[in-house]
């Protein structure tokens, strides 16, 4: 597997219309689809207006967000992004013309937005494959279970106890 390089506004790759472009905030992952000319197409609240840096913060408490059409480096900020096309190997990506194509179709429509079921990267990987998948969201609702498993095995640990505390008297 080659390395992931990492890029910034200030330090730009070479993305080609139709790419994935993973943004790292501070505590998640912000995904795009390159158009090309510097351009992306991604989500953002409905009432999302500028600094886009901030847009997927909000989202993650939105029931509807915004298709926007924004240069990369606005979205990007000071944070890092590289291109992530990690489904390829799974999926086949569209024709090129096809997820622009669809893409501009979306620009300033309003969707449904789910952190866990229809996110910013379902989106795009929509876009690009036909295919709504999110690694992202698959890790949380694992983790989501995880939880809840535990919460359960603790609850039932501790009734087990109780009940055995209540015979011993």
């Amino acid at each position: 597997m080659a390395a992931i390089e990492s890029f910034s506004a200030a330090h730009p790759s070479d993305p080609q219309p139709g790419d994935l472009i993973e943004i790292f905030r501070p505590a998640y992952q912000h995904w795009a689809l390159y158009l090309g000319d510097g351009y992306i197409i991604n989500v953002t609240p409905v009432d999302e207006g500028p600094p886009a840096t901030f847009a997927s913060a909000r989202s993650v408490f939105s029931r509807k967000a915004r298709v926007r059409m924004q240069l990369l480096k606005d979205v990007v900020g000071n944070d890092t992004y590289h291109i992530n096309n990690k489904y390829d190997g799974t999926y086949a990506p569209l024709p090129v013309e096809e997820i622009i194509r669809r893409a501009e179709y979306l620009i300033d429509q309003e969707v449904s937005y789910d952190l866990l079921g229809n996110n910013c990267e379902h989106f795009v990987t929509l876009l690009r494959y036909g295919e709504g998948v999110s690694d992202q969201a698959n890790r949380a609702i694992g983790a989501i279970g995880f939880v809840t498993a535990a919460a359960g095995a603790f609850s039932l640990l501790g009734l087990l106890r109780s009940r055995s505390r209540e015979r011993q008297y």
